[in-house]
This record gives C-alpha cells, structure tokens and sequence, in this order.
C-alpha cells in the first residue's frame, strides 16, 4: 500500500515538473517571436540582410548612376584607383589570374545600402589590352568592401601604325615625323624622362617643358621614336636626344640618350 502511494506521489512531482518546463519553454517562445517581430519592423539582420542587399544591387539601374571622379578632387580619385586595384587584387586571387591594371577609364557610383561603384577598367592580361567591368560594393561604417562583379567587354587593339597617324605606304615607313603632342609620343618623353631621372644624381627632378622634334618608325606592332626634349632642372634649362622603343605590349624603354647642344 505505502509503495502505491510513493510511485502516485512520484508521479504527480514528475508531472508537475514536466508541466513547469513546458510553461517555461512556451514563454521563451514568445519571448523569442516579439524579438524577431521587432527585427522586422526595425530592419533586416544577419543573411537577411546580405540576402536583401543583393536583391537591391541586382536591381541597380543606370538611371541612379552618377560620375565618381571630380578633376577638383585629387582624394577621391585616389579612392576611385584604391578601388581599382582591389578589384584588381581580388580578381586575380579568385581567378589566379596576372592582371595588371593599366588605368581607370570611367568610374560610376550608385547609393545602395552603402556604394555600388561601377569601374570601367583597361587592364593587360597576357600581354594584351583589355576593358573590364568592375563593380565593388562598399559599406564605409562597417569596414565592408567587396567584388561583386569582373566581367570582359572587350579587347583594345594593338598599337598600329595609324595610331600615329601614319599610313603604309607599301615602301617600308621608315622614320616619318608624327605630331609632338600625340599621347603615345607624350608617354614616350615621359617615359625617357623618367628614366634619366633615376639615372641622374641630382636632388633636382626633371620637368619636361617641350618635345621639340618627334619622329616615329613602326614596324608591326612595335615602334621607335626620336624625340628632342627641352627639360627643366632645378632652376636651368636642358635639351637631350632620345630614342625610345614601344613594343607590342604597351612598354617603354630608353635605347639611347645624349645632351642637346643649344
């Protein structure tokens, strides 16, 4: 009789604990359900909102573009190359890819959940000139940047002959005279300048003034040029003949230089 009684006493303190946990573990629940309510109302967290920031880049629109570089603001053009070479940096690591970032063409930002920047991008892959698209997402207060997209639009035709403006003739080009101001023949004297800087000794830096004479011989894809420069270093003026090979791939190097006799 008395063992009926324990296992009844038992029972009914086993029931009354199972009730307890049951009660405990509904109001939990509900505590659980207000805080997710007040999240939804307030916003999205976690996956959610990377699965809605998405959603909102994916819908981006041409029409909420607008230009990102300002030829007033040295600092965010600065921001704008930063982007490029990551965009660079993180596509080559996700590709294993030997990209080399030539120059930021167009840059574009649009305002979505922080900024969508869109960077046309002229890059050398495997010794050719390429155009790519780049799209990367910054979120300045979190610290957050991200590649969201790297696509090809299109190659950039090797350097030819007409690119100087010179037409071939059947009889060999040989050395034609091409305009001073063409922006190959500029970044040929730039090139030469630069490397008689680092050549020079001087705490002075050259400054070029004038390319007084440029003539060019192409040669397929390659070309030589002959330039006069007039340089300033310090507080004189110098002149010096170069000779300056490009070759297929876009590269500058210095064959031959000598001071100018005025």
């Amino acid at each position: 009789m008395k063992r009926r009684q324990l296992a009844s006493i038992a029972i009914i303190v086993l029931c009354s604990t199972l009730l307890a946990l049951v009660e405990r573990l509904l109001s939990l629940s509900e505590v659980h359900c207000r805080q997710q309510e007040q999240q939804h109302n307030l916003g999205f967290c976690g996956e959610e909102e990377e699965e809605i920031a998405d959603q909102l880049i994916r819908m981006a629109t041409v029409g909420g573009l607008h230009d990102s570089t300002s030829p007033s603001s040295q600092q965010n053009n600065s921001e704008i190359d930063a982007l490029a070479r990551f965009a660079i940096q993180e596509h080559n690591k996700k590709e294993n890819a030997l990209f080399e970032l030539v120059r930021v063409v167009e840059a574009r930002e649009q305002v979505v959940a922080g900024t969508l920047h869109h960077l046309t991008l002229e890059v050398i892959d495997a010794g050719k000139k390429k155009l790519y698209e780049a799209k990367v997402w910054v979120k300045p207060w979190l610290n957050f940047k991200e590649l969201q997209e790297f696509k090809h639009v299109e190659d950039i035709p090797s350097f030819t002959p007409s690119d100087l403006g010179i037409k071939k003739d059947g009889h060999g080009l040989g050395w034609q005279s091409v305009p001073a101001h063409d922006p190959i023949v500029q970044d040929a004297a730039n090139h030469a300048l630069a490397t008689i800087q680092q050549r020079s000794n001087s705490l002075f830096a050259y400054e070029l003034l004038e390319i007084l004479h440029a003539n060019a011989e192409v040669a397929e894809e390659s070309a030589r040029f002959d330039l006069h420069l007039k340089v300033r270093r310090g507080g004189s003026e110098e002149k010096f003949k170069v000779e300056v090979n490009r070759n297929s791939e876009g590269y500058f190097h210095l064959n031959h230089m000598e001071p100018l006799q005025s």
